[in-house]
């Protein structure tokens, strides 16, 4: 793509950005940030284009009306990729779509840990049809699975509903359509309480969540221990799994900017502490 006009004071704006991230002690493991798919672009309108969840509050774990958390050992390392229950990576475009696709990515997850098949699922249904968000202007996850809930919308396949990385008009389907629906979720907020939220990823499934992403325009891979606070919920993404095997522990996390992002389109979030926030606002669907 092409560089905005004026590229110029972009290029070192983006430069002086990437010395900053890149100025604490290194310890073997810290995230290194750097030029990537999203360096031609202004903070603002990366923040604009790219970053497009609304807040969520979910309340205290344990509270009325969640699904309790199986108290399991938890094993050093653990990541539902290795079930072959996660799809690939896919890209959002230019689409404040994450909301729908963490959402979408969990359905799919939760069906295939029930040994039914991997397929991908209409992020773009959801997009179009959830009265209750601003389609690729910006979502609620939990407002999505709410919707999904409340109306038990079937999600046909993505091959039925391609994704067009923008607003479209609901396509409604008979009700002899095949397709996934959502039985139940649950909300949390697991700050402090990261182990619980450990276990809640082994008993449940992929796990939802809303994290503040901004510093994750120039990420390029290493574990985020730094530049993000849970300051400001606005990227929604999905939780595969973690490792505590080596000095610092963190969290495999699943993102919706194609495969060339990050670590192969992940990032690797320190667990404990409530990095970037990603403890504040999570869900586990069940189908």
């Amino acid at each position: 793509m092409e560089p905005p006009a004026g590229g110029g004071s972009l290029a070192v704006e983006s430069l002086n950005r990437h010395r900053y991230l890149n100025s604490f002690p290194h310890e073997n493991s810290t995230a290194f940030y750097g030029v990537n798919q999203f360096s031609y672009l202004f903070p603002e309108e990366f923040k604009a284009l790219y970053l497009g969840s609304k807040p969520a509050w979910a309340p205290r774990y344990p509270a009325e009306g969640q699904r309790p958390v199986p108290n399991v050992s938890l094993p050093l390392r653990f990541d539902w990729r290795d079930k072959h229950v996660i799809n690939n990576v896919r890209n959002q475009k230019m689409c404040g779509g994450c909301w729908a696709f963490s959402v979408v990515s969990a359905v799919e997850s939760a069906r295939a840990i029930q040994g039914k098949p991997l397929d991908y699922l209409s992020v773009q249904q959801v997009i179009d049809c959830s009265y209750n968000n601003y389609g690729c202007h910006g979502g609620s996850p939990l407002g999505a699975l709410t919707w999904l809930n409340e109306t038990q919308l079937r999600l046909v396949a993505d091959s039925e509903y391609p994704f067009k990385a923008e607003n479209g008009l609901c396509r409604y389907f008979p009700p002899s359509q095949s397709g996934v629906c959502v039985k139940d979720f649950s909300a949390y907020d697991f700050s402090d309480q990261e182990d619980e939220m450990a276990r809640a990823l082994l008993s449940f499934g992929p796990l939802v969540v809303i994290v503040d992403a901004v510093s994750w325009q120039d990420y390029l891979g290493g574990i985020i221990q730094h530049h993000c606070s849970s300051g400001e919920a606005n990227h929604a993404v999905l939780i595969t799994g973690f490792d505590k095997t080596g000095n610092t522990p963190y969290w495999m996390v699943r993102n919706s900017w194609g495969n060339s992002w990050g670590v192969e389109g992940y990032a690797h979030v320190k667990m404990g502490g409530n990095v970037c926030g990603i403890a504040d606002s999570v869900a586990a669907v069940f189908v």
